[in-house]
């Protein structure tokens, strides 16, 4: 989706308050987007968003934190840059703006919104146990469903290069 050189963003968005399950494909992911030379883009705060840090920064790969607050302090410690932007939830449509394609991972309201963004921004949203969307009452297939890690990373990366 991008016009611009270099690797491809890919956002990864889900819950803070994870299950161990959301947790490991999280990590899973950080670290495939890392092998394949993406780089990775997240909220930058714990559950989900840490663990696809962790994972990135396992792998030797590069993370980029965009933060709800004023301080960069209780971004992940995994992250390689944390910005602040004092935006709070709405910093939510600069973690979409910046990314190529979105992996969403299960996820709360908050990641709604990110899946919402990314689709009427009309960036690619892979989906790993994620939302279901209906629009009166009738399934919209606006996401493209995987069922692990490494599906998600290939898609991902498959659909940001177009």
């Amino acid at each position: 989706m991008s016009s611009q050189a270099g690797p491809p963003y890919v956002a990864v968005v889900g819950p803070n308050d994870a299950t161990s399950e959301e947790l490991q494909h999280a990590e899973a992911v950080g670290a495939g987007l890392a092998r394949a030379g993406a780089v990775l883009v997240c909220g930058g705060l714990g559950g989900v968003m840490h663990a696809a840090a962790h994972g990135c920064e396992q792998a030797g790969g590069v993370s980029v934190g965009i933060l709800p607050g004023d301080d960069r302090d209780p971004g992940s410690p995994h992250l390689t840059v944390a910005i602040s932007t004092g935006m709070g939830e709405t910093r939510n449509a600069v973690i979409v703006r910046t990314s190529d394609a979105v992996i969403a991972i299960s996820g709360e309201f908050g990641t709604l919104s990110e899946v919402a963004f990314a689709l009427k921004l009309g960036k690619p949203v892979v989906g790993l146990h994620t939302w279901e969307l209906a629009k009166a009452g009738r399934p919209v297939d606006a996401i493209i469903r995987v069922e692990s890690p490494d599906e998600a990373v290939a898609r991902a990366l498959e659909h940001a290069k177009r």
